[in-house]
């Protein structure tokens, strides 16, 4: 078995995957690792939902923008903030919750993406590949009513899971010296901005995506084609919408 450390920092995203299954004994197994996970006060708010039917992946396609990976991949988790259960746990036992509020969903967000990290690389170590999909949150509300998610629960990841077609490149990411502060925040300069963005913007795939978008920077790409203003707001007001209607918005 490869080493932790070569995992972490071989690690790259699959969106390709063979026809072979991911068996239920080790899904199992890897979901055990994964709920070993820290959490907040030992409460564990979070749920994950599995997804292996065809038909409810193709039902699922559309709400993730119709990625391949969805129907693809054997294997599909969806990863969800959950108060519903250990509210209806206080109840029972006569306490009184408090957790309809953004704190109590920030507190669940944490606790079930520390638990998706931990999945995937378990997965990693096991030779399998995962991909990341961050449209969870844009389509939560149909999510919700796709999965049958109660009030309390909230999608907020969603992962691909299964064995790789093949093995792309690894993608770039900026040097350890741009993400690190010394005991208080350093804020950048326009020069060591420029500086830590270089790499990246002069990669042959940065440079193709300016062209074809018809832009004159990378930062572009970004603002104006991939995440724009108006999608920002637009999603940001479904999913405001979405804790509310779920029961995080009430004080």
């Amino acid at each position: 078995m490869a080493k932790i450390s070569d995992i972490l920092l071989d690690r790259r995203t699959i969106r390709k995957y063979s026809s072979e299954p991911v068996d239920d004994k080790l899904l199992n197994e890897l979901l055990m690792m994964g709920c070993r996970a820290s959490t907040t006060g030992n409460m564990q708010v979070y749920s994950i939902i599995i997804t292996r039917d065809e038909q409810k992946k193709n039902d699922l396609a559309p709400l993730h923008f119709n990625q391949k990976m969805i129907t693809e991949a054997p294997v599909i988790l969806t990863f969800c903030a959950d108060f519903n259960r250990f509210t209806k746990w206080c109840l029972i036992r006569n306490a009184n919750p408090g957790y309809d509020n953004f704190l109590s969903f920030m507190t669940a967000a944490i606790d079930v993406l520390l638990v998706a990290q931990t999945v995937c690389i378990a997965a990693e170590s096991k030779g399998l590949g995962i991909c990341y999909l961050g449209t969870t949150t844009y389509n939560a509300h149909k999510i919700i009513d796709l999965l049958k998610l109660p009030k309390g629960v909230v999608p907020v990841t969603t992962v691909t899971l299964g064995w790789p077609y093949e093995m792309p490149e690894q993608v770039d990411r900026l040097p350890l010296s741009a993400i690190i502060h010394k005991e208080i925040y350093s804020d950048y300069s326009d020069e060591s901005i420029a500086n830590f963005y270089k790499a990246k913007e002069s990669r042959t795939d940065s440079n193709q995506f300016v062209k074809e978008n018809n832009k004159e920077t990378l930062a572009q790409v970004f603002t104006d084609v991939r995440y724009k203003k108006a999608d920002n707001v637009h999603f940001s007001k479904i999913l405001l919408q979405v804790l509310k209607e779920q029961g995080f918005m009430e004080q």
